[in-house]
């Protein structure tokens, strides 16, 4: 008896679905990850050129910032500059500070007068937490309020587009005002401040901010979603597997959605990039010692080490979550691992 017989087969596939990889897939897979590494590169040299002659753009000097606006002699400046190496020729200096950041040296904090590689990874850890947990908010509910509005439509629709726009044109950080006046200093249900000890404590903690981290992510996440469901919902093999008999739940979850995942993965790679420039805000308002108010310290006290070394790092993950979004395509859509293959 055929698959289609007993209606427990798979639906039709969408055009150009390929039913097994050619043999050329994995060599093409392996192709395509080696150009992508290739150009990896040559983005994270391009941007730390970029990052590195901004410093002389900017207002101010670190000598300045040293002095700390006290009169001191010319004799004294010569020193500071001289053992920062601030007078040595432009291409020298970039290329000792790139040979220091691929071994993992970003220089020394002009501020906090310890290395920035210590002071990042003091840091690292909060900022982590708090994308994270943001990343499983704005996923989980994203998607689902999406796939709920693109089945149920009516109501359930109308009030997700409602919800959704609200959300995506409120500011994170008058979000996080909200949110802190609501539940941490009106019904005291969460800290208004601090990152917590422990997994718990973290949890506990980090909640709020997350909350107003992720919401408006989560919309666009959940517009995204419910556009990608609403086009695959309306084609013809969801059409021919109700002729079928087959539940509706299994034509949702494991037909229609897995085919809607393509766009939903590409804006979760960009979102993760985008939540660690958002944490900037979201930190200074809840007085979180994350990467974001580092960030924020840094440019306020001209400390560029440290602005140097955190947005180089914010440019190498949005470049590795591009790189990942590669990566899965092929797992999450069977059309593009073909055409990688050809």
């Amino acid at each position: 008896m055929t698959a289609a017989a007993t209606g427990a087969g798979p639906v039709e596939k969408p055009p150009g679905a390929p039913g097994r990889a050619a043999p050329g897939a994995a060599a093409g897979m392996l192709l395509t990850l080696a150009k992508r590494l290739l150009a990896l590169v040559l983005l994270m040299l391009a941007t730390s050129f970029i990052v590195f002659s901004a410093m002389y753009l900017a207002p101010g000097s670190p000598e300045s910032f040293l002095a700390r606006g006290n009169s001191v002699t010319a004799d004294t400046l010569q020193a500071i500059r001289d053992q920062y190496r601030l007078d040595d020729p432009f291409f020298e200096r970039y290329l000792a500070w790139l040979g220091g950041i691929v071994t993992g040296d970003f220089g020394q904090s002009l501020q906090f007068r310890q290395p920035v590689g210590d002071l990042i990874a003091s840091r690292l850890t909060t900022t982590g937490f708090l994308v994270a947990y943001s990343f499983v908010l704005i996923l989980a509910s994203g998607i689902v309020i999406g796939v709920i509005a693109a089945v149920k439509r009516g109501k359930a629709d109308s009030a997700a587009i409602i919800a959704t726009t609200v959300a995506m044109g409120t500011p994170a950080f008058v979000m996080a005002i909200g949110l802190t006046s609501l539940f941490a200093v009106t019904l005291g249900w969460f800290p208004a401040f601090g990152a917590g000890e422990g997994f718990l404590g973290r949890l506990r903690h980090l909640t709020l901010p997350a909350v107003a981290l992720a919401l408006s992510s989560a919309a666009l996440v959940a517009r995204a979603t419910r556009s990608s469901m609403l086009a695959e919902l309306g084609r013809e093999y969801v059409e021919t597997a109700r002729v079928r008999g087959i539940p509706e739940r299994r034509i949702i979850w494991r037909h229609a959605f897995r085919n809607a995942l393509v766009p939903v993965v590409t804006l979760a790679g960009l979102v993760v990039s985008g939540l660690l420039v958002t944490t900037t805000l979201v930190e200074t308002a809840f007085g979180l010692n994350g990467m974001g108010s580092l960030l924020v310290q840094s440019v306020n006290s001209k400390d560029f080490p440290v602005t140097q070394a955190i947005v180089l790092i914010i440019v190498g993950v949005f470049a590795l979550c591009n790189l990942l979004v590669d990566l899965i395509y092929p797992l999450v859509d069977p059309r593009v691992r073909g055409k990688v293959g050809a």
